[in-house]
């Protein structure tokens, strides 16, 4: 059952989207290389509480940190460690937060340094993407309308949609209905109704679309060895388009 929210469930998401937001925003600051992915997870955390919010991810089925860090290759659910950025890499992170008992949601992936052209156009892309779903969504459209737009965007530059991992409705619970892809044909599925509130992330590999887990059981990686990028916004369907909640100004 996919859960309109009321004019005072969705004031409760704005609050925890701008604090995702926000977050994002700090983050940017000190992506360089040199900082350790553990540090950007202390630094997200210790954000989020300072806005009276919880990191949505933490514990979350076991995952042990507050945001998701993934470098390179690795396209989600990356674990934050030691690990070191260093000039050139690309980094995803997913950051969730949950404010007066409702979720905010949102992934960039952040270039560190100089990046490549091919890995800056890979950013460019599935940004790209996400944006041109959104413009699909507003009241009476299919969803899977969203999803078409997003692979005809992502494959008509020859990059590759990930099939296993989708995006998803958000509320009281991180995760609800729907399951989004971002594959499909358009015209189809669930109507869109206002108080909708939805997570759009396209989920992008440069070469191949085959991925795998590693054996820390939540890592996931391209099967190919190319980069990956992760873009994600949670959204509000209104009765004129859409509102997004988690709007980053950089």
């Amino acid at each position: 059952m996919i859960i309109c929210k009321s004019e005072a469930e969705l004031n409760y998401m704005r609050e925890a989207g701008r604090i995702v937001a926000e977050t994002h925003r700090e983050i940017a600051k000190v992506i360089q290389p040199g900082i350790t992915t553990l540090e950007i997870d202390r630094i997200a955390e210790k954000f989020i509480g300072n806005q009276n919010a919880s990191p949505s991810f933490k514990g979350y089925n076991g995952f042990p940190a507050s945001v998701c860090a993934s470098v390179n290759e690795e396209l989600v659910h990356g674990f934050p460690s030691e690990r070191v950025l260093n000039e050139g890499d690309i980094i995803s992170i997913d950051i969730g937060a949950e404010y007066n008992g409702y979720h905010g949601d949102s992934a960039w992936t952040y270039p560190v340094g100089s990046i490549s052209n091919e890995a800056q156009r890979l950013l460019d892309v599935t940004e790209k993407s996400l944006y041109a779903g959104l413009e699909e969504a507003k009241s009476d459209v299919r969803l899977y309308t969203i999803s078409h737009a997003i692979q005809k965007c992502i494959e008509d530059e020859g990059f590759s949609v990930v099939r296993e991992y989708v995006g998803h409705g958000i509320g009281a619970n991180l995760h609800e209905e729907p399951q989004i892809p971002n594959f499909g044909l358009p015209n189809r599925g669930p109507r869109l109704k206002p108080g909708m509130v939805l997570a759009i992330e396209p989920m992008v590999v440069a070469g191949e679309r085959f991925v795998k887990t590693l054996d820390d059981d939540w890592t996931v990686v391209s099967t190919d060895g190319t980069l990956c990028a992760h873009f994600e916004h949670t959204i509000a369907i209104t009765t004129d388009g859409y509102e997004i909640l988690t709007k980053v100004d950089m």
